[in-house]
């Protein structure tokens, strides 16, 4: 099976679960190409498809800046952690960053974006399953870090993210990322990966991340 057939088969997986769970949006797929070189990421460009996700900014600038030439319709999401010091280059590179999760980055950004004149879209990492190890704002913090966000420093928060703890059913975290996200006026949710993406799109996904799916393991 190609890489193509693999993305073809996640999107008829989408369609499925789509159509099960009643929705009638069609939720965007972020294809997580980390570790993935450029001539493994080229079919699927080929076929048509835009939206990618990447989890580290140095990755990224080895490989995007010269597809993004040749694509200029690439819609490239950061979906790892982002540190204060890399604000700058991941504001240049890429089109939304989904793992805001703390004041120092949300101010970094607020700079950098306004420095550069470049429009980026925003949702804000959010630790569901307050685990230690996890990058994400705690779900009680939400609200106000969002307010902070938007109302304080003008950013254009899109929607909100979470990557539920492996070990637990994830339907719960998705349908708590829901009801923060309506308690915060927002439409967008970032959530489900390759184990989980049917699950998440039955709880309102309006994107999912789908990496080894695709590409195959890492």
């Amino acid at each position: 099976m190609t890489v193509v057939d693999r993305f073809n088969e996640i999107r008829a997986r989408m369609e499925k679960a789509a159509k099960e769970a009643k929705r009638p949006e069609r939720a965007a797929l972020v294809a997580v190409t980390k570790t993935f070189a450029e001539e493994d990421i080229l079919p699927v460009l080929e076929a048509g498809h835009r939206i990618y996700g990447e989890n580290r900014v140095q990755e990224a600038q080895g490989k995007w800046p010269a597809l993004k030439a040749r694509f200029p319709d690439i819609d490239l999401h950061l979906i790892g952690p982002l540190q204060s010091n890399k604000a700058a280059d991941a504001v240049a590179l890429f089109d939304v960053i989904e793992t805001v999760d703390r004041e120092k980055i949300a101010r970094a950004l607020k700079t950098e974006i306004d420095r550069q004149g470049r429009t980026v879209r925003l949702y804000v990492q959010v630790n569901t399953g307050l685990e230690p190890q996890k990058a994400g704002i705690a779900p009680d913090e939400t609200a106000a870090f969002v307010a902070l966000c938007r109302d304080e420093l003008g950013l254009s928060i899109e929607g909100l993210m979470c990557i539920p703890p492996a070990e637990e059913n994830p339907g719960p975290h998705f349908a708590l990322l829901g009801k923060l996200a309506k308690e915060c006026g927002l439409a967008k949710l970032s959530m489900g990966m390759s184990g989980d993406f049917e699950t998440a799109i039955g709880f309102g996904a309006t994107s999912v991340r789908v990496g080894s799916a695709i590409f195959g393991s890492r």
